[in-house]
């Protein structure tokens, strides 16, 4: 039992890891840096303002210069994908 619910867990942690890995590529490995020197740096952002910007560029309501490119990485999220990658981003401090 216990092996099950401890591979649960890594598997549950390397899979919210991947989900930021993506935004990594252009915001930092700790959302550090303006995606492509353009964006805002998104590191520590509340989990409701990352929910409603990511909710935003899928729906095409939000964004500025780099609406476009985030309308791409964001159309395959799940609500559950957005609020997860959400908790990582207010996790950065």
């Amino acid at each position: 039992m216990k092996k099950i619910v401890l591979g649960t867990i890594i598997a549950a942690a390397s899979l919210m890891a991947a989900n930021f890995a993506t935004c990594a590529t252009c915001h930092g490995a700790t959302a550090e840096k303006p995606a492509l020197g353009k964006s805002k740096v998104i590191k520590g952002w509340p989990v409701e303002k990352t929910v409603a910007a990511l909710k935003g560029y899928k729906d095409g309501s939000y964004g500025g210069a780099m609406k476009g490119v985030m309308k791409g990485q964001v159309a395959r999220l799940s609500d559950a994908d957005i609020e997860d990658l959400a908790k990582q981003i207010a996790a950065f401090k």
